[in-house]
């Protein structure tokens, strides 16, 4: 029986084959973070593929990008963006990737999704972040396109894209967008209070990103392959040791120094390879 319950935890899936679908991969990206994830997506696919191109560009350093960001949300302006060469009314899959600003997609992925109607389509998000926010902007997404069918996404840490194309894999064929065999994990259990051992976990995890200064207080766990993933729970710490961290979406531009994240709960998921370090994967705040 033990063996069972073991083996249960991790499932082996295999993607029913599905009718050809015409796939178009639309992105923006300031770093090539994005980029790579797209062009991953794109050869899986066997996709179109285009970058969604402001007609001027955020190319200045990261404070000259964060201080016209703002400006644009305080003027509730979009930056305008070339056309696209593509024509999205022939495609029944679009996916949409972006870098997450301020909590959301960037800037020109907000103007492309003002001239543009995905009514009736099937739209994947994807994305490439610090910390988090994936939820946040696939609900913004849905918002901005409600007749659109906004499937599952993906999103990575810009400090993990080195496991970016398993996890492609992995997704595509869990989503029924490419045939083979794919890891199906199992719900987490429920949460309860941290261990010293687990603490140890998280601590290791986050101790080296600078903006998050976070107590994990409950845990739950699952297997995954090659190690477990641990879902925590946790809570802010006082922050006067950490005054001026890198930016999110509280600053005037050219007036206020970068501050923390606001204070509050947050879900932390971190996964312990076998022989790696604890890495934090997401933050959903």
């Amino acid at each position: 029986m033990m063996g069972l319950a073991a083996a249960m935890m991790l499932a082996v899936s295999c993607t029913p084959k599905k009718e050809a679908q015409k796939v178009l991969v639309l992105y923006y990206s300031q770093t090539s973070n994005t980029k790579a994830v797209a062009e991953e997506i794109a050869k899986k696919l066997n996709a179109d593929i285009e970058e969604v191109v402001p007609t001027t560009p955020y190319d200045g350093d990261f404070q000259a990008t964060i201080e016209r960001s703002m400006k644009e949300r305080e003027e509730g302006k979009v930056p305008e963006i070339k056309p696209l060469t593509a024509d999205v009314s022939k495609y029944d899959v679009i996916f949409i990737g972006y870098p997450i600003w301020f909590g959301t997609y960037a800037p020109p992925i907000a103007a492309l999704l003002d001239q543009i109607d995905l009514s009736g389509k099937k739209v994947v998000p994807f994305c490439t972040f610090g910390s988090g926010g994936l939820e946040s902007s696939v609900k913004d997404l849905a918002a901005k396109q409600p007749k659109a069918e906004i499937l599952e996404g993906y999103g990575v840490r810009a400090a993990r894209l080195k496991a970016m194309p398993e996890e492609i894999d992995q997704f595509l064929k869990a989503g029924g967008f490419i045939e083979g065999e794919y890891t199906k994990l199992e719900d987490f259990p429920e949460q309860h209070e941290v261990s010293a051992e687990e603490a140890a976990i998280f601590d290791a995890a986050v101790g080296d990103y600078p903006m998050m200064n976070a107590k994990a207080t409950k845990v739950a766990s699952r297997t995954i392959p090659n190690g477990t993933e641990y879902l925590f729970t946790a809570v802010d710490k006082p922050r006067d040791d950490k005054p001026n961290m890198p930016p999110p979406g509280n600053m005037k531009p050219g007036k206020d120094k970068p501050q923390m994240p606001p204070p509050g709960d947050m879900k932390v998921y971190v996964t312990v390879v076998k022989g790696e370090a604890p890495v934090f994967t997401k933050v959903i705040r």
